[in-house]
């Protein structure tokens, strides 16, 4: 932990988590996913399937989120899904066609990664590996993601408290890597109109609690497209430094999370909404 601008863990810190605490880097600091950074003046955008289900359909994707304003390119290869009988992904098959996509549409790619064993296959095929909801308490994957030096996007479970989250970042950056996107997706509550509850409040006080980039998704977090673009306005007017949303060209054939997605038409409309809310709040979306 000899990064530069770091300062050393002060014993009048009263903390649990002192490596990814705000003390540690007063200011805040950026992480990059390949040439794109989170935490600094822009509000950046990733997009892309929930699932990767064919080399067309990814390709297609990928050029059409970064036609309309995305940064870095979302697809999953591995899905954890609650029955047996959903589609599990494409696997291994599935991350050589993510990173097919990536080069094609020249922008950083990034997935979630479910266990030990994927990652040294996964490592030198993706730009940053994404820990789940439901991995956030894998502490034998936590270690393991800390002994790479790659990006890691760590979402917090949707029964996680903010305590819970934050030494869950702990765990990873006490293996050595402090390359760390907090993602905040929602969490159960007592309401059934939205899949779940995005906590803006708890995302805000992650900002400020840690030096570390956080971004919200509210694909996850609403279950709803016609609300996501509001959630995402809120999330840029509220200083944090991202959004994580998931499109299809055609939702109503998706293998994933169809009900969830947005087509390219309502991300672009989004993305125009957004420029006004960032200069109003000191942020830019980037070109």
């Amino acid at each position: 932990m000899s990064e530069a601008g770091a300062k050393p863990i002060s014993s009048n810190v009263d903390t649990e988590y002192p490596l990814v605490h705000r003390s540690r880097f007063p200011e805040g600091r950026t992480v990059s996913i390949g040439n794109v950074a989170f935490g600094g003046e822009d509000f950046v955008l990733i997009a892309g399937p929930c699932a990767v289900e064919s080399g067309d359909q990814i390709e297609k994707a990928a050029l059409e989120v970064r036609d309309l304003g995305a940064s870095v390119l979302r697809g999953g290869a591995f899905k954890p899904r609650t029955s047996p009988y959903s589609f599990q992904g494409m696997g291994l098959e599935g991350i050589e066609l993510l990173r097919r996509a990536s080069l094609r549409a020249e922008m950083p790619c990034v997935t979630e990664v479910m266990s030990v064993e994927d990652i040294e296959d996964m490592e030198p095929r993706i730009d940053a590996f994404q820990i789940g909801t439901r991995n956030m308490h894998n502490f034998a994957l936590l270690k393991a993601i800390g002994e790479t030096k790659k990006p890691v996007m760590l979402k917090r479970g949707f029964g996680s408290t903010l305590r819970e989250w934050l030494l869950a970042a702990e765990y990873i950056a006490n293996g050595g890597n402090d390359n760390i996107i907090l993602c905040e997706r929602g969490i159960r509550s007592f309401s059934g109109e939205t899949r779940f509850t995005l906590d803006l409040a708890g995302a805000i006080w992650a900002k400020e609690e840690t030096h570390l980039p956080v971004i919200v998704d509210p694909s996850h977090a609403t279950g709803l497209p016609k609300i996501i673009p509001a959630i995402t306005r809120a999330a840029v007017a509220a200083g944090l430094d991202g959004a994580m949303v998931e499109i299809h060209h055609n939702p109503e054939v998706a293998l994933s999370d169809g009900d969830q997605a947005m087509t390219p038409a309502e991300f672009k409309a989004m993305h125009q909404s957004l420029g006004p809310v960032a200069a109003a709040v000191g942020r830019k979306l980037p070109k």
